[in-house]
């Protein structure tokens, strides 16, 4: 009988090492399959992120925003006739 219970004891060492090892291949195929998702994602976000970055280019550009002075505040641009240019006062002379 000894010998038996060895042998068994062996077999069933073998069967629980071959399990673990299955178990965890299989547990590293899903991390891995959920590690390619995310960098997906990210790749996503990060394009989208360029092309925000675009439109708050575009929407910002001085003509654009010119434009849209314009039309929702009646702004315009002054002649350079009515433009007045003022003097900055030297660091060293007194405010008044």
């Amino acid at each position: 009988m000894r010998g038996r219970s060895v042998v068994f004891l062996l077999l069933l060492g073998f069967v629980l090492v071959t399990t673990g090892v299955i178990w965890r291949r299989s547990a590293g195929q899903a991390q891995v399959g959920r590690l390619r998702e995310l960098r997906a994602r990210r790749d996503a976000l990060t394009a989208q992120q360029a092309a925000l970055e675009g439109a708050i280019r575009d929407a910002s550009s001085r003509a654009r925003l010119a434009r849209t002075v314009e039309e929702r505040l009646g702004m315009r641009v002054p002649p350079e006739s009515l433009v007045i240019r003022l003097p900055r006062p030297s660091r060293g002379s007194p405010k008044q």
